[in-house]
């Protein structure tokens, strides 16, 4: 079998993986080992993504500051489109939701009250019988998921990173000091440091290389897009209820992205969407929205994977070399810039910058192990 050295394998080119490689590849000649035949098949390429501060667990929310200057000014060149696209997000709730509304003011950063009137000036389609109280992030921002993943993809390559399509992972071991995985095409990739960005997928590999897993979760997560009818939705705000139960968001061609929020346990797969959450997703959205739905125009589902307590899981565990970039849950677009670099630094044994310090324990994967 072919043998190809490098510095450095990462396993998965979704969104993790390929954030990982662009800020590695500087230092480690690396490979980029993806199973499907374009990277990000099943999450990355079926995201929607917007930069919510106030949204995640507490690392979620560090690394999504941290990000943010990249997104508002990212390096020449990396994308040929602005990342960032100004969208600010409105939590709405009824009268039995309206305790946990203040909950979130009072626990929020940057958020404002709204009165039902000024929601409705924002949103004319909420049901006035439906709505008690709302809330505004107004420092949000839609981000351009695709031009970010190739963007990253384009700075790996462009520092001599490889990225090899159709190569699944199906042997992985350590000898000599390397760990070495053998691919689906029959090549064997050897090198020092392992990183595995394979989402889902991610407990696979370990068990691959006989590293303990973590217990991650993949959840499905669905998503519709339909006419919104009379209402022209194009600078409307994301709109959800303070139960993270919906949400609605524009789409291109004054369409509307309606989601039930679902997070149904799931095994690693290529996730199709159920009937069912199609109908609850149509039926919560329409309790607040006065939108009648004669045709569903797309429909899809994505994988989300959590760790056993949300968070991100970046860092070293105990087998030499081996290191874990996973559970960005619904986090791992708007932590992408920020969770790069801590990683980079952590493979690299440097010092993060005083921003990424903070997240340094609370993202290290072997706070599961003890």
């Amino acid at each position: 079998m072919d043998t190809h050295r490098f510095d450095a394998l990462v396993i998965g080119a979704g969104i993790a993986g390929a954030t990982a490689a662009a800020h590695l590849a500087p230092t480690h000649r690396l490979a980029l080992l993806e199973a499907e035949e374009v990277a990000g098949h099943h999450t990355t390429g079926r995201s929607a993504a917007i930069w919510i501060l106030n949204y995640g667990t507490a690392d979620a929310r560090l690394l999504t500051a941290a990000s943010r200057g990249f997104f508002e000014d990212p390096p020449r060149g990396f994308a040929e489109t602005p990342l960032a696209h100004r969208r600010a997000v409105l939590t709405v709730a009824d009268a039995a939701q309206r305790a946990a509304l203040e909950a979130t003011l009072a626990e929020g950063e940057g958020l404002e009250p709204l009165s039902p009137e000024e929601a409705r000036a924002l949103v004319p389609a909420l049901r006035a019988d439906y709505l008690a109280a709302a809330s505004i992030e107004r420092d949000a921002f839609d981000i351009d998921v695709a031009a970010l993943h190739q963007g990253f993809l384009r700075q790996a390559k462009a520092a001599g990173g490889v990225l090899a399509l159709r190569h699944r992972a199906g042997r992985i071991w350590r000898a000599g000091g390397l760990w070495h995985a053998e691919t689906s095409g029959g090549a064997v990739f050897a090198a020092p440091v392992l990183v595995n960005a394979a989402g889902a997928w991610g407990d696979e590999v370990a068990r691959l290389a006989e590293v303990a897993p973590l217990g991650l979760q993949p959840k499905r997560r669905t998503a519709l897009i339909l006419d919104p009818g009379r209402w022209d939705s194009a600078d409307w705000p994301l709109v959800g209820d303070v139960a993270h139960s919906w949400y609605v968001r524009p789409e291109a061609r004054r369409k509307l992205m309606v989601s039930p929020a679902d997070e149904t346990d799931s095994e690693p797969c290529d996730a199709q969407p159920d009937e069912l959450d199609i109908a609850i997703a149509i039926d919560r959205m329409q309790q607040a929205l006065d939108i009648p739905v004669h045709r569903v125009e797309h429909r899809w589902a994505g994988l989300r994977t959590f760790t056993p307590d949300r968070g991100l899981a970046l860092g070293p565990c105990a087998a030499p070399g081996f290191f874990w970039c996973v559970g960005q849950g619904g986090y791992g677009i708007q932590t992408a810039p920020a969770a790069g670099r801590l990683l980079a630094h952590l493979i690299r044994g440097t010092e993060p910058e005083a921003e990424l310090r903070a997240a340094v324990p609370l993202t290290d994967p072997r706070r599961f192990s003890t």
